[in-house]
C-alpha cells in the first residue's frame, strides 16, 4: 500500500447524491463500501466531513446571521453527518468512532488526540466531527489539522472532480487537468484547492494533499494502491 494512515476529506455536499440538500443514502452506503474495502487491506483511516449539504455558516452570514452563531450551527451539521457516514459504516461491519471537537457526550466522544490514535491502530475508523471546534474556520482547515496531529502520510480530499484543473472543469470545457503540482505552484497560479489557512498549514507541515473523485466507485482503492487517481500537491 502506497499509504498507511490517510485522513479521508469528503464535502458535506457529496452527502446529497442526486438531492437538493440533506443526506442521500444510497450514496452513504457508496462511500462506505469503498471505505471498508481500503480497510481491508489494513490502512488506517481517519475521516473530517463539511456540513454544508445541512447548512453553511458563511451562507448564513452573508443573510444577516451572527457569524459565529452560523459558523457553530455548521460544526453541528457536521457532527449529523458523521453520525449519518458513521451509521452507514457499522451497517457494512467497519467499527467506528466519532469524535467531535465541541462537546456533544451524549452522541459522541470528545476529541482527544491520543484515543484518536489507539482507535485507529485497533483498526477502527475515527470520523472528527465539529470542524476545528472554533468559528472562522473551514472543515479543511480541521481536516489539516487533525492530519498533522495524528500523523496522517497523506489528506485524500474527495470532491465531485477527478483532480485539479486550470479551470472547473465543470464550467469550462477547455480546463485541463494537473497530474501533479508543487505547493508554490498552487500559490502561483492561483489555482483553488483549500482554502488559504488549510493550505498554508498543510504546505509548512509538508503534509501532501490529493484531490480525486470520490464518487466514482472504486478510486479510493486504487488511490491508495498507487493508482495515478487525481491531482498530487506536495514540497
Amino acid at each position: 500500500m502506497q499509504y498507511k494512515r490517510i485522513l479521508l476529506k469528503l464535502s458535506g455536499e457529496a452527502l446529497m447524491g442526486e438531492q437538493q440538500y440533506g443526506i442521500d443514502a444510497k450514496r452513504l452506503t457508496e462511500y462506505a463500501e469503498d471505505i471498508k474495502a481500503v480497510m481491508e487491506k489494513g490502512v488506517e483511516l481517519a475521516i473530517v466531513i463539511g456540513g454544508g449539504n445541512i447548512f453553511r455558516g458563511l451562507k448564513g452570514a452573508s443573510e444577516g446571521m451572527d457569524r459565529v452563531q452560523g459558523d457553530h450551527m455548521g460544526m453541528l451539521a457536521t457532527v449529523i453527518n458523521s453520525l449519518a457516514l458513521q451509521s452507514a459504516l457499522e451497517n457494512v461491519g467497519v467499527e467506528t468512532r466519532v469524535q467531535s471537537a465541541i462537546k456533544i457526550n451524549e452522541v459522541s466522544e470528545p476529541f482527544i488526540r491520543r484515543r484518536a490514535m489507539r482507535h485507529l491502530e485497533k483498526g477502527r475508523v475515527v470520523i472528527f466531527g465539529g470542524g476545528t471546534g472554533n468559528p472562522y474556520f473551514t472543515t479543511d482547515s480541521a481536516a489539516v489539522l487533525r492530519a498533522i496531529e495524528i500523523k496522517a502520510d497523506v489528506i485524500l480530499k474527495g470532491t465531485r472532480v477527478d483532480g485539479i484543473y486550470t479551470a472547473d472543469p465543470e464550467k469550462d470545457k477547455t480546463a485541463t487537468k494537473f497530474e501533479n503540482l508543487s505547493f508554490q505552484d498552487v500559490l502561483t497560479k492561483g489555482l483553488k484547492v483549500m482554502d488559504t489557512t488549510a493550505f498554508t498549514l498543510s504546505q509548512e507541515n509538508e503534509l501532501p494533499i490529493v484531490v480525486f473523485d470520490m464518487n466514482t466507485r472504486g478510486n479510493l482503492m486504487k488511490l491508495i494502491s498507487g493508482e495515478n487517481i487525481g491531482t498530487i500537491v506536495n514540497n
